[in-house]
């Protein structure tokens, strides 16, 4: 892989595990059953996303 690429799939990396954070903290302070459920699938895609960025190193 070429620096460019690393340096990509880093900031990749840094994105998804931002994105999972937030939706983590978003899912405690919701009420509404619906929008907790919608938010954890969210964070479930981006755990999902982090874990393929990362088997490409």
């Amino acid at each position: 892989m070429t620096n460019k690429e690393l340096l990509y799939i880093e900031d990749a990396l840094g994105h998804e595990c931002f994105m999972k954070s937030c939706a983590q903290k978003k899912a405690n302070q919701f009420s509404d059953p619906t929008l907790v459920s919608y938010v954890k699938e969210l964070e479930q895609k981006h755990t999902d996303l982090f874990s393929k960025f990362m088997n490409l190193l």
